[in-house]
């Protein structure tokens, strides 16, 4: 598929989810993509094997949240391939990005992406999320298809801010999710989002850290 197919697309959608983005962050998200899909042929990165479909799936999906990030320093938990956090941080590139997870050849793509597109507000490590600990905390965490809510919340308290906040990625079951928060926590906002060209039914689920 042509870049400036792949290009016309990303731009058609940043147009209608009011995105601003210059064509230099068009192009790095491009370059992603292609990377993305290089790899995925060996190492099965993620089930979308079309690349006209990632521009949907994983870049506006991505991005159709990028208002409603609060903070600098973010860490995406379980990133796969980068997603939610790499489209972000690229988008973003005055904001701090830890993209954790503890597959190790996820990590290795998300190592030669970080490389091979010069980000330098992107950090990778690889390790299961109850086991990181960092020296500075984290604004705001974020996660997509990563676990229920509840049990995203409980496993990375240890990673927020005090007041800081948790964004989750959720399809159309949120009601039942957002009951069952554990004590520590508030639901801040309970978004749906419209990722242009799917029919997917999307929210986006923001939890805040009680002070203590």
């Amino acid at each position: 598929m042509p870049d400036h197919w792949l290009y016309s697309c990303l731009s058609d959608g940043l147009r209608q989810l009011e995105i601003p983005l210059s064509d230099t962050r068009q192009e790095i998200l491009i370059a992603y993509l292609r990377l993305l899909e290089k790899w995925n042929r060996t190492y099965n990165l993620t089930a979308v094997r079309n690349i006209g479909q990632m521009v949907e799936r994983h870049l506006l999906d991505s991005l159709s949240v990028l208002g409603l990030l609060r903070g600098r320093r973010f860490i995406d938990v379980g990133s796969g391939a980068g997603l939610p956090g790499l489209p972000l941080a690229i988008a973003a590139p005055k904001t701090e990005w830890v993209l954790l997870d503890s597959n190790a050849k996820k990590t290795r793509f998300l190592i030669q992406a970080v490389a091979e597109l010069r980000l330098s507000n992107v950090t990778v490590i690889q390790s299961r999320v109850e086991e990181y600990r960092h020296t500075e905390s984290f604004d705001m965490v974020t996660a997509r298809a990563f676990a229920s809510l509840a049990d995203l919340l409980q496993r990375t308290a240890h990673l927020l801010a005090p007041e800081g906040y948790v964004l989750a990625l959720k399809g159309k079951n949120v009601q039942q999710e957002v009951t069952e928060l554990p004590s520590g926590f508030t639901i801040v906002t309970t978004k749906r989002l419209k990722i242009p060209g799917t029919e997917s039914e999307r929210h986006a689920v923001i939890a805040r850290k009680e002070p203590r």
